[in-house]
């Protein structure tokens, strides 16, 4: 008999962990609280339009777990990759080119001369593991010796790849793991056709074309225990699940509340008390396209940043139409000072400037003042949970709040990919064949 695993949210990590181990024979049934699989991965059609929640870019995607999803388990992705020379900072009184690339760093006005080369100095330490961080120094303090252009500069870069404008207070040694990946990429970022959309429904058909099945409204409202090990899942209407592995794939607060009334209740509570990364999104459909030189452009005063998404993404659009995406990044203050009404100001303002007479042209628009791109933000102490506790032997958990590689989706997808291939190691479901297929 295959074993049963249970998964319980329906979000990028919970899809591509049941995707997985149901292609390798499992019995698996995913519960997902929401009439709509995809968590925050949500694609919303409007007037023509498709808005995503977030930006759906892959960073380093020749080196993306999505890429082991596709030749493992089949998942079809539509890879749109992005156009570095397109892309460009704006510095107020010019725009120069990003130094995304060496003929971006050559026409860049960001640097000067010396600083060019230092700078291409320093990717060379990252990538040879000379330069790693220390623990215990953020990385604002450890780049203070840096010369203020490329200081700068790499704060620069880590706020439109963390989201973030609080880059100063990222641990150094993330920081140099995470550039370190990144800049040995021959395809640094890129967007996938058919938006989120496209990858929900791609996990949702492995799941059910394997025989397992989805359950959405279905929000688990408790668990039973014996000892160490979870044996039964109560949903909303008292439906009761068992399962020999349960996979947890929903946010830390939500599994302080499932593990209150048990004595594990303390593992979740470091994690539960952590802030999350939330941006301003703010999407415009225009009814036809305006010209512009770039397809990225980062206002660096205001931390504002916009993608020209249908210059990628075609399916986005209706016929002649432009879909912009615009993000600002949030840090506490302003959080609690509620400034984001000021954020939505100075979107407009860039908007205004860099794609003039948008307004006339909006069909429709999509904005969240307070959007949740990450659970855990990866700043000063705060730290992403672990995918398995010592003393929850068939309990597992995934998501963008759980140590894995990259930042954003990214660690959706690999924290997913890590605790599948534990259950795969010491499965007892085909052992030998899951294992050989799966390297």
């Amino acid at each position: 008999m295959p074993e049963k695993v249970i998964v319980v949210g329906g979000g990028l990590a919970g899809l591509s962990a049941a995707a997985r181990l149901a292609h390798h024979g499992y019995q698996v049934t995913l519960l997902e609280k929401a009439p709509k699989l995809g968590g925050r991965a949500i694609t919303i059609p409007m007037k023509g339009f498709n808005f995503n929640f977030g930006a759906h870019a892959i960073y380093a995607r020749d080196r993306s777990i999505l890429r082991k999803f596709e030749s493992e388990i089949h998942l079809q992705v539509d890879w749109k990759d992005f156009t570095p020379s397109k892309a460009y900072y704006d510095l107020g009184s010019f725009t120069t080119p990003m130094p995304a690339t060496l003929e971006g760093l050559y026409k860049t006005k960001i640097l000067d001369a010396n600083n060019k080369v230092r700078f291409a100095y320093e990717i060379a330490k990252t990538l040879s593991s000379i330069e790693r961080g220390e623990d215990g120094v953020l990385i604002g303090e450890y780049l203070e010796n840096q010369p203020a252009q490329i200081r700068d500069l790499l704060l620069t870069v880590a706020s439109s790849n963390f989201f973030t404008n609080e880059s100063e207070k990222i641990p150094s040694p993330l920081f140099f793991q995470y550039y370190k990946r990144l800049f040995s990429t021959n395809r640094a970022v890129a967007y996938i056709g058919g938006g989120w959309q496209s990858i929900v429904e791609g996990f949702a058909n492995i799941i059910e074309s394997n025989g397992g099945q989805i359950i959405t409204k279905e929000k688990v409202s408790k668990i039973e225990m014996e000892g160490n090990r979870v044996t039964k899942l109560i949903g909303k209407e008292g439906a009761k699940y068992i399962a020999d592995q349960i996979i947890f794939c929903i946010p830390p607060k939500d599994l302080a509340t499932l593990f209150a009334e048990t004595k594990y209740a303390s593992l979740f509570d470091e994690y539960n008390q952590y802030k999350p990364t939330q941006v301003v999104v703010y999407d415009l459909g225009l009814s036809k396209r305006i010209s512009s030189p770039y397809t990225y452009i980062y206002h660096k005063q205001e931390r504002v940043f916009i993608t020209d998404i249908s210059h990628y993404d075609h399916t986005c659009v209706p016929e002649g139409g432009q879909l912009l995406q615009a993000i600002a990044y949030l840090n506490e203050d302003e959080i609690a000072e509620g400034r984001a009404d000021e954020k939505v100001a100075a979107i407009e303002t860039v908007y205004d400037k860099h794609y003039a007479g948008w307004r006339d042209l909006l069909v429709a628009k999509r904005l969240s003042k307070k959007a949740t791109v990450q659970e855990i933000k990866c700043i000063n102490d705060q730290r992403l949970m672990p995918v398995k506790f010592y003393s929850l032997p068939n309990a597992s958990f995934a998501g963008d709040w759980c140590q894995g590689e990259g930042q954003l989706s990214e660690l959706s997808f690999t924290s997913a990919y890590e605790v599948t291939s534990r259950i795969l190691k010491h499965s007892k479901t085909h052992p030998k064949e899951n294992l050989a297929e799966a390297k």
